[in-house]
């Protein structure tokens, strides 16, 4: 089974039959679904909707893409068709121009094989779980009443968003383009062939950066997992030391998530990716911070250094944004290499990372190598477990909780066991058919001791 409904979106294989991946069928169900909620919310005296529309470049783009859109033409939608785009940039339009609702078509780290239909408010945010079970209830009694002919909606194309979304992040006033381009930096951009690949080397050379391109041609054949992961990036990190760049950016096919890469050619880690853009931004504007569960100890140190408050949310970017607003958070995200930067809007944003990380380094005399050096130093290890359907996820969970019940324990995303020095958190993905084992300690042999202990007990539980 590879459709996927979550508060993330609607998730599937392209293919296969319908209900089980994402069909056109599916795809056309769940954009009515969606758009019918989103007539549902809102009162407009013309009786018009409008929704913002984009997608990667991954290879079902356009089919997914044109079904979405003329669905929602058929429900009397009037779309605005960005085009080929970011989670961000769509992210950035909605409330630009006052509309009520967007649909980013992506599946975002995952494999080629898969699309998405990510879901926004008329805030330009993800949906509220509440939110998202209405869709999925409309969805399910497949309760669609569509326009007559003389109601159809209407599509506007706008492709200058991406350089709209540019104009914005220059504009921050701790994004300093002028101190950036006096230290000549050398940058090499690995956007696995999807829209970063545009994107991200135009806000480079706005900075006066020179960019060395590496899989930045948008035509959607991901040259490797397009999960910015250390076993994927072979091929960036020998191209940093080849070209003695100051270091790498990686973004994943959609520009939500973001990884470095030191100038030693070294992984600078995902998890860190937030922390150095946290530093500088805390010391600039100190303040709260938040990340998931499954994130990294070193934001709250941090964030401590800065006499700031560090919370943790369940994993999942719309969690994230909601506790990131009660606790008035002034920078926050999550450890896959996610920055949430509310200045600008509440998502997950690679420019921003990107600009803010190279506004920090102009101006120190710092190596990205000796940057990282100079951060706590902790170890995740990354593992999952192929979900069946004989096995129990709740039951697991469960059993683990009450073996570990005397440790510091948290439930309100999975089972998170925070021991004294280490931590491990087991939760079922909200993306793939899959159960989570993220640990973290002080060294790498400690972390992935950790979690093969914890994996060959959830096997004993699950009797595998």
């Amino acid at each position: 089974m590879t459709l996927i409904k979550s508060i993330s979106g609607i998730r599937g294989t392209i293919g296969g039959q319908v209900g089980d991946n994402l069909t056109p069928v599916d795809a056309v169900k769940f954009a009515s679904a969606y758009g019918t909620w989103i007539k549902q919310q809102v009162k407009v005296e013309t009786g018009k909707v409008t929704v913002v529309i984009g997608r990667d470049a991954r290879i079902s783009g356009p089919m997914i893409h044109n079904l979405v859109m003329n669905t929602l033409i058929g429900l009397g939608i009037d779309v605005i068709d960005l085009g080929l785009s970011t989670t961000p940039t769509v992210e950035i339009a909605v409330p630009l121009e006052k509309a009520q609702g967007g649909i980013i078509l992506t599946a975002s780290h995952n494999p080629k094989q898969w699309n998405a239909l990510k879901l926004l408010n008329h805030k330009g945010e993800f949906l509220s779980g509440a939110d998202g079970a209405q869709i999925l209830a409309i969805a399910e009694a497949e309760a669609f009443d569509f326009s007559e002919v003389d109601d159809l909606g209407t599509v506007t194309v706008n492709d200058a968003y991406m350089d709209i979304h540019i104009d914005e992040v220059l504009q921050l006033p701790l994004v300093d383009a002028e101190a950036v381009a006096k230290r000549k930096f050398k940058v090499v951009v690995d956007a696995v062939n999807s829209s970063g690949g545009i994107i991200i080397p135009s806000l480079l050379e706005q900075m006066g950066v020179e960019v060395v391109k590496l899989y930045c041609e948008p035509n959607g054949h991901f040259p490797h997992n397009p999960e910015p992961l250390k076993e994927h990036l072979g091929d960036i990190c020998e191209l940093v030391v080849r070209e003695k760049a100051d270091f790498g950016i990686v973004v994943d096919p959609d520009v939500d998530r973001l990884a470095f890469i030191s100038n030693d050619g070294e992984m600078f880690g995902e998890e860190y990716t937030l922390v150095a853009v946290a530093d500088y931004v805390l010391s600039k504007t100190p303040g709260n911070t938040v990340s998931n569960l499954s994130s990294s100890r070193a934001l709250r140190d941090i964030t401590t250094k800065h006499n700031g408050s560090y919370q943790a949310s369940a994993v999942g970017e719309v969690n994230v944004v909601e506790l990131m607003k009660s606790t008035n958070a002034i920078i926050g995200g999550e450890g896959n290499g996610g920055i949430i930067y509310p200045e600008l809007h509440y998502g997950r944003d690679s420019l921003v990372g990107v600009a803010l990380f190279l506004t920090y380094l102009a101006n120190q005399e710092h190596t990205v190598a000796q940057l990282r050096a100079s951060y706590p130093q902790y170890y995740m290890s990354k593992n999952k477990i192929e979900l069946t359907l004989t096995l129990d996820v709740d039951a697991i969970l469960e059993a683990m909780s009450k073996k570990y019940q005397h440790e510091d324990i948290s439930t309100i995303d999975g089972v998170k066991i925070d021991f004294p020095t280490e931590w491990v958190h087991l939760r079922k993905s909200n993306t793939e058919p899959i159960i989570r084992i993220y640990t973290e300690a002080p060294t790498q042999a400690e972390a992935d001791a950790l979690a093969f202990r914890i994996i060959d007990e959830i096997k004993a539980v699950a009797g595998l």
